[in-house]
């Protein structure tokens, strides 16, 4: 298979450096940006030299550095977009699909072809620039970082030509492709800022995290093409439709079934989806014991110092007024504004898991477990104990509120999911509906009404608990 991917990337890479409109550009980005760089980067330095800001070239030139070596790969997005579709238009993709190699050599063929003419324009952008920071000021950025710049931009440079050959594959037309690439160039956008905060903080150890969620995220693109990657579909898609009456009977049959009937969906439907979601439930279940546990090391690692506060109180007037005073981050004590604001951020986490393979729904459930298990770890400086707290703060509508957030959470990782590995014969969109249906079934039946009585518990058991244990 390798080696036929290999002249499958040799025929596309020599076709590419025939086309002046993508080599010119990646020369320019390759020899000519890198020197305007450098020249920034030393006007910074001796600006901020004169106020003896030493630190700032530190930062300043790792920053420099990602962006020189993003900017050759973002062609790579332009590439990979054209890679099937762009040769549909130009009429010579059925010959390349008569080609008696594999789906998967051909898949493979296109992705390296796509990725390595902009990468090694990466490579040899950093290369000038560190060359002319070098000879300009005579500076060398530390080997650590300078790995972590490289392998960020390989990382980035794989996430975008994946994506872009998947979005290829599935469309009829250039533009509808070039529509579709806003899902892949908005996420990269947003990820690019962050890692810019990072560099200029110079927090280099949050970068490895970001570079094996990169690595996760190319192994399920890549897990994604090959799986849904067929050249007989390709030559038989004549047109992109949006057929939503199709859609709306194909989402109603997954949700309702034969008839509809809540007796069993309660009976039937609710521990059949429980039991094919198990793996789900149990990934997220670790989510939630790992968010507490580490909270729960963070605050043994910094904890508060000794008798900073006194022993924890809670005034009774404190659940009277809104948690926060001109503000809507907190609902106010009340039930209706607890179950809206629970409904509305499992409805966000659905929808960013959408966009992510799961993985911000599951972010998202792991950030409150963690300031739980902050929370809780910290209790010993306040001279309360940590299982007193949880039991007062957390349990009683924790009992009812957790297993909601697990359920939900577990369906938007698969909703998230069903795109990777759509099962044989099913197509990826049948089995986003099917997994789309699902969620709105278990939200519908099990996670509302558990919702709903965990804020009635909040807003009217918890308070007085809370009094009980730590009232003034």
């Amino acid at each position: 298979m390798l080696t036929d991917a290999l002249i499958i990337t040799r025929r596309e890479i020599r076709d590419s450096l025939r086309d002046w409109r993508i080599l010119a550009p990646i020369v320019i980005l390759t020899l000519i940006f890198p020197w305007i760089m450098n020249l920034s980067t030393r006007v910074a330095i001796n600006f901020v030299e004169e106020y003896n800001a030493t630190i700032i070239p530190l930062r300043l030139v790792p920053f420099a550095l990602m962006i020189v070596g993003f900017f050759p790969i973002s062609f790579s997005l332009i590439i990979a977009l054209e890679t099937f579709v762009g040769e549909k238009e130009r009429n010579s993709l059925e010959p390349l699909l008569d080609t008696p190699i594999s789906d998967e050599a051909l898949y493979f063929g296109k992705l390296l072809a796509a990725m390595l003419p902009p990468l090694f324009a990466s490579y040899l952008g950093v290369l000038t620039y560190l060359l002319g920071l070098y000879l300009s000021i005579q500076y060398t950025p530390e080997w650590i970082v300078l790995f972590q710049i490289v392998a960020m931009t390989t990382m980035e440079a794989l996430v975008m030509v994946s994506g872009a050959v998947v979005v290829s594959s599935h469309t009829t037309s250039v533009r509808a492709a070039n529509l579709l690439a806003s899902f892949i160039i908005i996420p990269m956008a947003f990820l690019l800022q962050g890692e810019s905060v990072l560099l200029f903080w110079g927090q280099y150890d949050v970068m490895w995290y970001i570079l094996a969620a990169l690595f996760v995220a190319d192994v399920l693109l890549i897990r994604t093409g090959v799986r849904t990657f067929n050249r007989e579909e390709i030559l038989a898609r004549e047109i992109d439709t949006l057929n939503l009456g199709s859609m709306a009977r194909a989402f109603r049959r997954f949700f309702v079934g034969a008839h509809f009937s809540p007796a069993r969906i309660y009976r039937d439907d609710v521990p059949r989806l429980l039991r094919e979601n198990r793996l789900a439930l149990a990934v997220t279940l670790l989510v939630v014991g790992g968010g507490v546990a580490l909270g729960w090391l963070m605050a043994l690692r910094y904890p508060l110092p000794a008798g900073a506060f006194g022993p924890l109180r809670v005034d009774a007037d404190v659940f009277k007024s809104p948690l926060t005073p001109g503000y809507d981050f907190l609902p106010s004590i009340g039930t209706l504004p607890i179950f809206f604001n629970n409904i509305r951020a499992l409805a966000l986490a659905a929808l960013l898991g959408l966009f992510s393979f799961g993985s911000l729904a599951l972010l998202l459930l792991l950030i409150p477990m963690g300031i739980v298990g902050f929370f809780a770890g910290e209790m010993g400086p306040l001279g309360s104990d940590p299982l007193t707290f949880l039991a007062a703060f957390i349990l009683p509508h924790g009992l009812f509120e957790l297993p909601a957030a697990i359920i939900a959470t577990a369906f938007a990782l698969r909703l998230g999911a069903s795109i990777i590995a759509p099962p044989p014969g099913v197509t990826a969109g049948e089995n986003l509906l099917r997994a789309l249906a699902d969620l709105a079934k278990m939200f519908l039946f099990v996670v509302l009404p558990l919702l709903l009585l965990a804020a009635w518990v909040e807003a009217n058991v918890t308070p007085q608990i809370v009094i009980w244990f730590y009232g003034r």
